[in-house]
């Protein structure tokens, strides 16, 4: 910095003013210390620089499920990933990705987040004994989430009872009877929900629920469906609340010599790329997963900026009609 300064012909203080992005320098000296530094190969020290401004440019996305579960053929969470990351790099922000699906994992991050290594922590996939989001905010550290609205933090989530309500009455809609469902993990927000959301449309119609849980992968989509098969024989359609689930129940129906959708109509959600090449391509609730990233990495720009930030932010979903159904 004293080498800069020196070539720049300005004080030290100046050199770090301008390294450390503040807008009380006149442009002309702006540019001087910004040449000499180009010239001096300087690049500021990260550790120094962020004892000045108590900001480390890096934000955290925590994944807490296994790296085997998020780099799998699970396509919710590279989607997410991809828009957390276009948003962060935009704003000249590092994005950590960090999983924790193990007891031993959630204490590193612990340490990691409140030990200032980060500014601020987002959450995706969460599961309601998740006490991670929560520690968190209780040791000041900025939190936005996805899947938890109880939390005293910024959410994004998804319209998952509308977007299920509209799969089941398409299937009423198209004479439809026994509609069973496949239903996402419990202890997961968009889990209940979209269980909810196909209660509520059978309800409504005066139709018995049938249901099966999985856990949005294949595996316990093709196990959940062998199940219902087994116990509802004459079930002419079925809600799959994950397209990997339902990729996995298609599988079942056929080994089951069931044609699609002859014999039974089936509907996903989530609309990944894997939907238009099931056989045949799936009918699906579309929700916006990129934009979920983009907005949960918005959200954290502005509220670590000081700026107000919404509460909870749900985007909407649609159903994409393909052969399936």
């Amino acid at each position: 910095m004293e080498e800069v300064a020196e070539r720049a012909g300005v004080s030290r203080a100046t050199v770090s003013r301008v390294v450390n992005g503040q807008t009380t320098v006149a442009e002309d000296l702006r540019q001087a210390v910004e040449a000499a530094a180009a010239e001096l190969g300087y690049v500021p020290h990260a550790a120094a620089r962020s004892l000045v401004t108590h900001r480390t440019d890096s934000v955290a996305l925590i994944l807490p499920e296994s790296p085997n579960r998020v780099f799998s053929d699970d396509q919710f969470f590279p989607s997410v990933i991809r828009g957390v990351a276009g948003e962060l790099d935009a704003a000249g922000k590092l994005l950590v990705l960090l999983t924790t699906g193990s007891a031993e994992a959630r204490s590193r991050a612990e340490r990691y987040a409140v030990g200032g290594h980060v500014d601020g922590v987002m959450f995706a996939s969460l599961h309601d004994a998740d006490l991670l989001p929560e520690l968190m905010l209780r040791r000041g550290v900025p939190v936005v989430c996805n899947g938890l609205p109880h939390l005293a933090a910024p959410c994004i989530d998804v319209d998952h009872l509308g977007g299920v309500k509209a799969a089941v009455e398409f299937l009423l809609a198209k004479g439809r009877r026994r509609i069973a469902t496949v239903a996402g993990p419990q202890d997961m927000v968009a889990g209940r929900a979209r269980l909810d959301g196909y209660r509520q449309a059978l309800a409504a119609a005066d139709r018995r629920a049938i249901v099966a849980v999985g856990d949005f992968t294949a595996e316990s989509g093709h196990a959940a469906m062998r199940q219902l098969l087994a116990d509802e024989p004459d079930l002419d359609a079925v809600f799959v609340a994950s397209d990997l689930m339902a990729h996995g129940a298609l599988q079942a129906l056929r080994e089951a010599g069931r044609s699609v959708p002859g014999d039974v109509a089936v509907i996903g959600f989530d609309d990944i790329a894997l939907a238009t090449y099931c056989d045949p391509p799936l009918t699906t609730v579309r929700q916006p997963i990129a934009e979920i990233g983009r907005s949960m990495a918005r959200t954290m720009l502005r509220l670590l900026e000081g700026r107000e930030v919404e509460s909870l932010q749900i985007l909407p979903t649609e159903l994409v009609v393909r052969d399936s159904a």
